[in-house]
């Protein structure tokens, strides 16, 4: 299903996976842009072709975006070559984005063993075609309830990004970009994984134990705007907090109001809301920043650690300290470089390509690798001629960039 390819600097054989992305009307360019750029810099990191991907259109016709964009896809779906995941851009309006065409088509590749995927509002596409039946799966939040109501039978959750066996969705935005950094990961190593993260200015790769913010007003719908004021009121002052009676007072109501009012649309009391938005930025704090526990804690509004720990392992599972050690493990892998894995110091670089073209000169090689011919039911597009794929493109290209080949990989 997959070609493999050679290293160049180790000349050990690297499988490339294919990858399409089936555009759906008004899809979220970027989302597909998030799912895209690392496949693109796992390549130009490597120096390798890990990894190809195909934009796929019902008839290979020009698709717009959500942004006006139009996109001419690299083929049709009858047209493309095999896959080793399909992925279903989706964007606004979903449930009327997609055809019964298409939906066969997304049935006949999960019959073929193809790995499926969906960013954005994508997973609807999925889940209507049944192929997310028993699966967990993660949806934009304004499809959230859509999806649960119309398919019982699939587990839709809040989180940025699942990965379930064979299914992998993720929501909007830059969600994508966290998911396929999991998969490079999980196929490639935690270095070149940390490596793109890296080059994107990413902070931090976020995993699948974060969720996505839901708008309040979509959890408790707009008609309740004491609701959202008392809440904005609590976001605001995490740090020095305020009492049950004066938040009651500043939204005009009662406390047994404002009570009621958070058991009747969240489920819970107002001190216990109060306490989560507390404990999710001490969480954002722990992972993204270097304060001592004690001054987290401080910024959260706890008047003392031990109080602090103890609450933070009651409601997210692990004590502060673990949290915290977890965030820090990617670094520790990060300065132990595994021995399958090594990176080449950037000033070799530009050294260990003149070396390369002197002996190509030397040896009289200056032949081009074969391209891959583009013959119609095998291949992803049919132009006249031959012509290298958009990976191979965007590979040559980074050729040039002091980052080309940076992080190498043995296997």
């Amino acid at each position: 299903m997959s070609e493999s390819s050679t290293d160049n600097q180790g000349g050990s054989a690297f499988i490339t996976k294919k990858i399409g992305f089936m555009l759906l009307n008004n899809f979220t360019m970027i989302s597909l842009a998030s799912a895209v750029e690392p496949l693109r810099m796992a390549n130009q990191l490597s120096g390798e072709t890990l990894y190809e991907w195909f934009t796929l259109t019902e008839e290979g016709l020009p698709v717009s975006a959500s942004d006006g964009i139009r996109i001419t896809p690299d083929s049709s779906l009858l047209n493309t070559a095999s896959l080793d995941v399909v992925i279903v851009a989706g964007g606004i309006n979903v449930t009327r984005a997609f055809s019964k065409i298409q939906l066969n088509w997304l049935k006949m590749q999960a019959r073929k063993g193809c790995r499926l995927g969906g960013i954005c509002t994508g997973a609807y596409v999925l889940a209507e075609a049944g192929l997310l039946d028993g699966y967990d799966c993660s949806t934009h939040w304004e499809y959230i309830a859509a999806l649960q109501e119309a398919f019982p039978r699939v587990s839709c959750s809040n989180r940025l990004f699942s990965i379930d066996r064979d299914r992998m969705t993720s929501t909007g935005g830059t969600a994508p970009l966290d998911m396929m950094l999991h998969m490079i990961k999980q196929e490639h190593g935690t270095l070149l994984c940390t490596a793109i993260s890296e080059m994107f200015i990413c902070d931090r790769i976020r995993s699948e134990t974060d969720k996505q913010k839901v708008p309040l007003q979509y959890v408790s719908g707009t008609t309740q705007p004491k609701l959202v004021e008392v809440v904005g009121l609590m976001e605001a002052n995490l740090e020095e907090l305020i009492d049950m009676d004066e938040l009651a007072h500043y939204a005009c109501l009662s406390r047994r109001q404002l009570e009621r009012l958070f058991l009747k649309y969240l489920q819970c009391s107002p001190s216990k809301y109060y306490l989560k938005l507390r404990l999710l930025r001490a969480r954002q704090l722990l992972k993204q920043s270097n304060l001592p526990i004690i001054e987290v804690s401080t910024a959260c509004g706890f008047v003392s650690t031990p109080h602090f720990s103890k609450c933070y392992r009651e409601q997210m599972g692990v004590p502060p300290s673990e949290e915290r050690s977890g965030n820090s493990r990617a670094k520790s892998v990060k300065q132990n470089v595994p021995p399958e894995i090594e990176r080449a110091p950037p000033e070799e670089l530009p050294q260990r390509r003149q070396l390369k073209v002197q002996d190509s000169e030397l040896s009289g090689a200056h032949k081009e690798e074969p391209v891959p011919s583009l013959e119609n039911g095998k291949n992803i597009q049919q132009q006249e001629g031959k012509r290298d794929s958009t990976a191979s493109d965007a590979l040559a290209q980074a050729r040039s960039e002091s980052t080309f080949g940076s992080v190498r990989i043995k296997k």
